[in-house]
């Protein structure tokens, strides 16, 4: 994904910004997310998008202790690269992922969607391509993937795996596999390439040993 004016460092980025909630919907820096828009409050959030700088936060809610909704305090901020009208009143659009924030605080506002304070400085290394791709064991990524993907009966083109940076394939991969809300938090939050890539790595692991020590328990 290239932007055509690429931001250059995080006091480029807005402060405040939409979020648009969705369990588990991940975007990562230079990843796209492809969204299917109908609610009416988020029709509205992608029109006032379009008209302004065309950004939208993704952020997961999660269910607090008490059971209540809540949101994430880590998500990430994308940029609208496509768009269409469907005909039938829905939009679809495509994220084009910049930068991961934290919320600060939520604003007043009388849009029927929510707005944020938001923190890029945790996050301004997400604004450079690549970075610390030198530091991921690609080939153990892989090796231990394809035994997830082959046990999950996922259908991926290896290929294109194979032929992809190691920024897209562990961006991708991340948004991909089929994890709980919180395993895809952890994934999200995780500081830099290097640590998701070895996060995604231990939830593949602990994945396809909780499903052995389950098919065990029925022999």
């Amino acid at each position: 994904m290239s932007l055509n004016r690429p931001y250059e460092t995080v006091a480029q980025l807005p402060l405040i910004i939409p979020v648009f909630p969705l369990p588990g919907a991940v975007l990562l820096p230079r990843s796209e997310l492809p969204l299917n828009i109908f609610e009416p409050r988020y029709l509205a959030m992608v029109e006032d998008a379009l008209a302004g700088d065309r950004v939208i936060g993704m952020i997961q809610p999660h269910k607090n202790e008490a059971g209540s909704s809540e949101l994430f305090q880590v998500g990430c901020m994308g940029r609208i690269t496509r768009f269409v009208e469907t005909g039938d009143g829905r939009y679809l659009i495509t994220l084009s992922g910049v930068a991961r924030f934290a919320t600060v605080a939520e604003t007043t506002s009388t849009t029927p969607y929510r707005c944020f304070e938001v923190d890029y400085l945790r996050f301004s290394s997400d604004l450079l391509p690549g970075a610390g791709e030198n530091y991921v064991d690609r080939p153990g990524m892989i090796a231990m993937l394809r035994m997830f993907a082959e046990a999950s009966n996922l259908e991926i083109d290896w290929g294109s795996i194979d032929a992809a940076p190691t920024e897209t394939l562990v961006n991708a991969l991340s948004m991909m596999c089929p994890f709980g809300a919180n395993e895809k938090q952890a994934l999200i939050e995780a500081i830099d390439l290097k640590s998701r890539a070895e996060t995604l790595v231990a939830l593949a692991k602990m994945n396809l040993a909780e499903r052995g020590a389950q098919t065990s328990q029925w022999h």
